[in-house]
């Protein structure tokens, strides 16, 4: 009797603790798979509307070693880059990708890296060591232009550099030479700055070299009230800046105060034509002058020189690269051109603009590589008619009064006051390779840096 109650009490221990587990399991089974069915879903699309295939630099996830926490998935600060694809981390929008780093920083397993390109798709990036230095020796690069843009890692990056350099530079046992400078620095951008002011901190023998007014470097070409900076960083000679969310207004009108307190000097509107190394020194030739260095670090960015359009009456003073000040156009015919970001943002500034109407042309069917916070506001706008739609569409032809273009096989021309153009920029590649730089074309590899 005692053996069969025990039988019955074990076989109802069993059936109770089967219960439980079923309880627990069978809902996260079920929510897995919902999950999976869900970013299943997303990648067909992001495949559809030319968003999978990352732009450049990109996580690229190692499914042997993957547990699926879902840990970079929510440590990303963009949207939907990764997904949980049959629990484990999959790569969704990796265009969107703009190299935050902090999925392979929240993987408890390592089972994440940055890498630059694809098998189908390479990227070209300059050859650069872990100390930042090209293959032409005291030639250094850092920030955007090596490939890592996020304003968070180019600040460090050009701290860094300079630290490598000014350590080579005692090595090497250089000593002071009237008319020659210890490094010069080309591109006020985050990187730059950040490298001058090091450079600064180290008293070193600087100048720092900026082709437009002002410093800034691309953040001068985005839009108005653009959030550019999400995360703290530290600044030499000035500190930790703790704030959660910079717009580019605001992250200006830091730097402006950090040259302020820090007395940082720039040489501004001073391009730099070319740059040519003869024993221990480098001659630099800018567009006012001609300089002697022994050192020289690019900070300049991949933006490069804006992409023009190359059609009769581009050169009209209405036509413009950059939008600064939105409420300048109001009441005005607007026409931008371009299916990224930064057409989209521009957009959706001026049709906000009192009596503003906005005609926006895109080449594609459909806008690819945009955010989808981006994408919400252009809908929005598309739909209260502050902004018209003209897919599949080229501009032919600019006159002071109407821009002239094609749309499916048909010439249209509409009544026009200025044209934004946003067609990326041509990267400094023929630039880097007079230089002597060597370029390197990155099919999903990654690039370790200090």
């Amino acid at each position: 009797m005692n053996f069969l109650i025990g039988l019955v009490l074990d076989n109802f221990t069993f059936v109770v603790g089967a219960l439980i587990v079923a309880a627990v399991l069978v809902p996260y089974l079920i929510r897995e798979k919902s999950i999976s069915r869900k970013a299943a879903t997303h990648m067909v699309e992001a495949k559809k509307f030319g968003l999978y295939e990352p732009v450049t630099i990109h996580p690229k996830v190692n499914r042997d070693i993957c547990i699926g926490s879902g840990a970079c998935i929510t440590a990303c600060p963009e949207q939907e880059i990764l997904g949980r694809v049959n629990n484990q981390a999959a790569t969704i929008y990796a265009s969107r990708c703009v190299g935050h780093g902090a999925c392979a920083r929240a993987c408890p397993v390592g089972a994440i890296e940055l890498v630059f390109g694809t098998e189908k798709r390479g990227v070209d990036i300059p050859q650069v060591f872990p100390n930042f230095e090209s293959n032409v020796k005291r030639l250094f690069i850092a920030g955007e232009l090596g490939g890592m843009g996020l304003i968070k890692n180019s600040l460090l990056q050009g701290k860094e550099a300079m630290d490598y350099i000014a350590k080579d530079y005692k090595a090497a046992g250089f000593r002071r030479e009237q008319g020659v400078f210890d490094v010069v620095v080309v591109g006020a951008g985050p990187a730059g700055l950040s490298a001058a002011l090091e450079a600064k901190f180290l008293r070193m023998n600087f100048l720092l070299l900026e082709q437009e007014e002002t410093f800034g470097g691309a953040m001068l070409s985005y839009p108005r009230a653009k959030v550019v900076m999400t995360k703290p960083a530290d600044i030499p000679m000035y500190g930790r800046v703790n704030t959660g969310t910079l717009s580019k207004e605001q992250l200006l009108a830091l730097w402006k105060s950090v040259v302020q307190k820090t007395g940082l000097e720039l040489s501004s509107g001073e391009k730099v034509l070319s740059i040519e190394g003869s024993d221990s020194k480098f001659t630099v030739k800018t567009s006012k002058r001609t300089l002697q260095s022994r050192f020289v670090l690019l900070t300049t960015g991949r933006r490069g020189t804006p992409r023009k359009l190359g059609v009769p009456g581009e050169s009209l003073p209405k036509v413009m690269y950059r939008l600064l000040e939105p409420e300048h156009f109001e009441g005005q015919k607007i026409l931008v051109v371009g299916g990224g970001d930064s057409a989209i943002e521009s957009s959706v500034a001026l049709s906000c603009q009192k009596g503003t109407s906005v005609s926006l042309s895109y080449r594609g069917p459909t806008f690819a590589r945009i955010k989808p916070d981006n994408q919400k506001r252009l809908d929005k706008s598309v739909a209260s008619g502050k902004i018209s739609l003209l897919m599949e569409s080229n501009v032919k032809n600019i006159t002071p009064k109407t821009v002239e273009f094609e749309q499916k096989g048909k010439l249209f021309e509409l009544a026009n006051d200025a044209v934004f153009v946003f067609a990326g920029g041509e990267l400094p590649n023929e630039f880097l390779k007079a230089c002597g730089i060597k370029m390197e074309t990155m099919h999903g590899e990654s690039r370790k840096l200090a």
